[in-house]
């Protein structure tokens, strides 16, 4: 069932507090509009299809649709700010228009201002503005939702930064550094959602410690949004007999898995490519915290 949003409202901070109503774990579908992404490059990458596709996760229930022409999977090339464009606008203003909340997947501020311009809502921002320290005054500026994610690195070079000794500390102390420079810029406190970014410059053992310390994330006093889908860490744990990691695509259900304990765990959203499994994820999540004493 699509989410109850009649059109646009005015502003990004209305659309997040709108979205704050919903009492329950929210659901961001993704749309990779890219040749290369990890689990599904190259099945959205012209605007049409692209549309459709969102359109479809939108009437699944996706309360949020996440828009990236960048591939930010392990060792991927960046791509010109001006082919990127390309990619997103076209889709990101459409979707806008239909009323749908937007959020554009992108570490490159001329991207986010153009987008946020056509009418998206979020900047998802996996870097957590050190790929392009101008992101958070194009936020601020446009008084939009950020999502600061948790990385250390390029997509080319990020594997061998995955060294840490206390891996929930250390992220939050690296995300807490990013959001004082983002409330430096004069990005909105309000605005505010916290990424740990799994599989961002994370060995398997590192996502999963940071699932499990999802509190101690949550105590910083931020939302937090939990991007597991169809990630390399899930392949691993269902791997076959043999030790072959399960293809991206039949990773969806531990996905869902991850969106129920995530939901549980009081995560504001989860950002998956398969909407319908999470959608009743995070309803069973959200009817058993409401019944706990």
């Amino acid at each position: 069932m699509a989410p109850a949003y009649p059109g646009p409202v005015d502003s990004p901070r209305a659309r997040f507090a709108e979205l704050g109503t919903l009492a329950r774990t929210l659901v961001m579908g993704i749309v990779n509009v890219t040749p290369d992404s990890f689990s599904d490059g190259g099945r959205w990458l012209q605007p049409d299809v692209a549309l459709a596709h969102a359109r479809l996760l939108r009437a699944q229930g996706a309360d949020v649709l996440d828009i990236g022409g960048e591939s930010t999977r392990p060792g991927a090339e960046p791509v010109p700010v001006e082919v990127e464009l390309d990619r997103v606008l076209p889709v990101v203003r459409e979707l806008a228009a239909e009323g749908a909340v937007v959020s554009v997947d992108t570490v490159h501020a001329e991207t986010a201002d153009a987008c946020l311009r056509a009418g998206a809502v979020f900047v998802n921002d996996v870097s957590g503005g050190l790929a392009d320290p101008e992101i958070f005054t194009t936020v601020a500026a446009h008084e939009a939702c950020y999502v600061l994610g948790h990385w250390r690195g390029e997509p080319a070079t990020m594997n061998e930064l995955a060294v840490y000794d206390d891996v929930v500390a250390e992220v939050r102390a690296e995300l807490a550094r990013q959001v004082d420079a983002a409330l430096a810029a004069g990005v909105d406190p309000g605005l505010l959602v916290l990424d740990p970014g799994l599989g961002f410059a994370k060995e398997g053992r590192h996502n999963w410690e940071l699932l499990a310390g999802l509190g101690s994330l949550r105590a910083m006093g931020y939302p937090v949004l939990v991007g597991a889908s169809r990630k390399r860490f899930l392949g691993t744990l269902l791997a076959d007999p043999d030790g072959t990691p399960a293809a991206p695509l039949a990773r969806d259900r531990a996905t869902a898995a991850v969106s129920a304990l995530a939901a549980a765990a009081g995560a504001w959203g989860v950002r998956v490519h398969e909407v319908l499994g999470s959608v009743d994820a995070v309803l069973v999540a959200a009817e058993l915290r409401r019944r706990s004493p």
